[in-house]
C-alpha cells in the first residue's frame, strides 16, 4: 500500500477489524487516539493539518451511527457538524475520504432492494443526519467514497446483538419482526469490503461516488435472531427457548427502524469486483468474539 492510511476510530470494533484485516495484509494504519470529549472540528482540523494522510477512513462515530439504541440529536448534530469540516479538510489537503454511512437513509417503504439511485427520505433524526452528512461530503470533497451498509453486527455487548444477546439470557421467548427485512454485515466482512476499496484507490483508480454493501442473503429480523440463538447454543445453554413472530409496525422501535432495508449490492461488485458474503458464514467467530469479551 503506497497511501499512508489513517483510521479515526481504530478503538471501536469496525477500526479493530480494519486493523486485524490490515495486518494480515502487512496494512498498516495510523490511528490516532481521539481526545477525551471525542473528535470535533477543531481537533480535526490540528490533527489533519499536522499528519497530511493520503487517505482517511472515518469510523469516529461508527457506534452511534451502528449501533446505539438511540443517539441524542445535539450529539448528532455535533458529529454532523465535524463530517462536514473534515471534508472541507480532506478537500484541501487532498487527502481521499472513505466515510460509512447506512441503510437508514432509506424510509424502508419499498419491498425491493434500495440501489444508490433511489432517493432517500430518512425516518428519524438520526437518519436525516446522515444524510445531511453525505450530502456534505458530496459537495465539498470530490475524491470520496460513501459506503452505505446494511445491519452491521459486531462484538460489542452494548452493540445491535449484544443487546439481543442480553435480552437471550434473561427472557424465555423473544419477539422479533418477520415482516422487516435487510442485509445483516458482521464486522469482518464490512472490513473486508473497506480494505478492498482502498486497495482499489491505493492503485489510482478514481472510482469516487455512493456505494451499498450488505451481507449475502437478505433476511428477516425474526430468520437472523433464530439463526444468530442456534449458533449461540453452541456457546451458552441458558438461552431463550423461542423465538416468535410479530409484525414490525407492533416492534417499539418501528417509528425509526425502515421495514425495507434490503440494499442492492450490483454497483460495489461492478465497480470494485466485491462479491457480497454469506452473513451466516460470519457467525461464529463474531460470537466468539462476543462471549470472550462479556
Amino acid at each position: 500500500m503506497r497511501m499512508r492510511l489513517m483510521l479515526l476510530g481504530g478503538g471501536n470494533a469496525l477500526g479493530q477489524a480494519l486493523i486485524r484485516l490490515g495486518a494480515e495484509e502487512d496494512i498498516g494504519f495510523l490511528a490516532p487516539r481521539p481526545p477525551q470529549a471525542g473528535w470535533d472540528a477543531a481537533s480535526l482540523t490540528q490533527l489533519l493539518d499536522d499528519t497530511r494522510p493520503d487517505a482517511l477512513i472515518n469510523l469516529a462515530y461508527y457506534f452511534d451511527w451502528f449501533q446505539a439504541e438511540e443517539v441524542s440529536e445535539a450529539r448528532l448534530a455535533v458529529q454532523e457538524h465535524s463530517v462536514g469540516r473534515l471534508a472541507e479538510l480532506c478537500q484541501h489537503h487532498e487527502i481521499r475520504l472513505l466515510q460509512p454511512s447506512s441503510y437508514r437513509v432509506f424510509d424502508g417503504g419499498r419491498a425491493t432492494a434500495y440501489s444508490e439511485k433511489d432517493d432517500p427520505a430518512p425516518l428519524d433524526s438520526r437518519g436525516q443526519s446522515l444524510w445531511r452528512a453525505e450530502q456534505s461530503v458530496r459537495a465539498t470533497c470530490p475524491r470520496h467514497v460513501l459506503l452505505r451498509f446494511g445491519w452491521l453486527l459486531d462484538e460489542s455487548p452494548e452493540g445491535r446483538l449484544g443487546r439481543f444477546l442480553a435480552r437471550a439470557e434473561h427472557e424465555q421467548t423473544l419477539s422479533l419482526a418477520d415482516d422487516r427485512r435487510g442485509n445483516p454485515t458482521p464486522v469482518d466482512d464490512a472490513a473486508r469490503v473497506i480494505l478492498a476499496v482502498l486497495k482499489q484507490l491505493d492503485c489510482q483508480a478514481p472510482l469516487w461516488g455512493t456505494y451499498h454493501y450488505g451481507g449475502h442473503e437478505a433476511t428477516t429480523s425474526l430468520a437472523l435472531g433464530q439463526a444468530i440463538l442456534s449458533e449461540a447454543r453452541q456457546l451458552r445453554a441458558d438461552l431463550a427457548e423461542e423465538v416468535v413472530a410479530q409484525a414490525h409496525a407492533a416492534r417499539p422501535d418501528a417509528g425509526h427502524e425502515p421495514q425495507h432495508a434490503v440494499l442492492a449490492c450490483k454497483k460495489i461488485l461492478h465497480t470494485f469486483g466485491i462479491k457480497p458474503r454469506a452473513w451466516r458464514a460470519g457467525l461464529p467467530s463474531l460470537l466468539d468474539r462476543y462471549y470472550r469479551h462479556v
